[in-house]
């Protein structure tokens, strides 16, 4: 059905010509982008967008432009981001069943947060429903994003007192002695990601000040040894460089009145040939354990670059034909 060519006709009621140019973009690098992506041809007549192509492309490209005006409506700059977005989020949810249409929204200093396409949104629901969540899937699906939003939006509701934000830093064996630099220095590396999401919240002044107070607090997974955590948000990044023991020290770390999110990739193991990932072993374990919910990203969920996306599957295909020739 898909190869069946189409035509369609799509006209924002009431649109203005601002809005018509914030919608084409500059030279109209916005359709553009939308052809090249979809694989259709848009003619735009005044405020008229004449769309040709395979039927379901042609489907998409309407509802993209769709929301394109959306963001014009509401007077919001569009951008090719803003664009790519709304790309990925038609594409995954044509892909998707019986997950939500509508989600939750977290709020941040810099404004409320969303899920992106089904499978985000259901990931966001699931960390505000359970006690323990694990988000598994290929880089630039959202998952510690969304897990850092909701932390936010946690603490500035006083549903928590404080934000745990644990990596493993396997690449040291969590050995940093030999490592220059005091605990901060050895240690920032292996957590930058984590702290790019909070300054990207909260702004850097804020989680300072926070991190003074130990109201946030960013530690290596070593550290969590013999701490019990209540009345914290604690987010748990990069799980697949866990070993069993470390996953079960850490959820055992989890107190009263605590939420915890567990992210990794389990196609991404950082460990020592023939270690068994904690998080890989987790999923066995604790599939059937009441309040512990797991979502799976997939391929189709990758929301940065459409070239990730495209990295991610061409990665994908080769340890196919390698696994099939092995």
């Amino acid at each position: 059905m898909s190869n069946i060519l189409t035509e369609l006709e799509y006209t924002p009621e009431r649109a203005s010509s601002p809005m018509l140019a914030n919608m084409a973009g500059e030279l109209d690098t916005h359709i553009k982008q939308i052809e090249t992506r979809l694989g259709v041809v848009i003619l735009a007549r005044g405020s008229h967008f004449h769309i040709s192509g395979p039927q379901i492309a042609v489907e998409e490209a309407g509802r993209v432009l769709g929301m394109l005006y959306g963001f014009a409506r509401d007077n919001r700059r569009i951008t090719p981001k803003m664009v790519h977005h709304a790309i990925q989020e038609v594409q995954v949810e044509g892909t998707q069943e019986d997950v939500p249409q509508e989600g939750p929204r977290v709020q941040t200093r810099k404004g409320s947060v969303q899920g992106r396409g089904p499978r985000q949104r259901l990931y966001l629901d699931a960390i505000l429903a359970n006690d323990l969540t694990f988000g598994i899937g290929p880089a630039g699906t959202g998952k510690t994003y969304l897990a850092v939003a909701a932390a936010v939006d946690h603490l500035s509701r006083d549903a928590v007192r404080r934000i745990i934000l644990v990596r493993p830093a396997v690449e040291a064996g969590e050995r940093l002695g030999f490592l220059p630099g005091g605990l901060e220095e050895k240690v920032d590396p292996y957590l930058r990601p984590l702290y790019d999401a909070l300054y990207e919240m909260l702004g850097f002044d804020k989680v300072a000040k926070l991190m003074e107070r130990q109201v946030i607090e960013v530690a290596p997974l070593a550290f969590m040894r013999g701490r019990t955590l209540n009345d914290s948000f604690i987010i748990l990044d990069e799980a697949q460089n866990t070993t069993p023991e470390q996953m079960k020290m850490f959820l055992t770390r989890i107190g009263f009145g605590s939420k915890a999110v567990v992210t990794g990739d389990v196609t991404q193991v950082d460990l020592p040939r023939g270690q068994l990932s904690g998080l890989a072993q987790a999923v066995e374990v604790l599939k059937d354990v009441q309040s512990a919910e797991f979502v799976f990203f997939q391929n189709a969920d990758v929301v940065r670059h459409p070239l990730v996306a495209r990295v991610v599957q061409a990665y994908q295909r080769y340890d196919e034909r390698t696994n099939d020739g092995a």
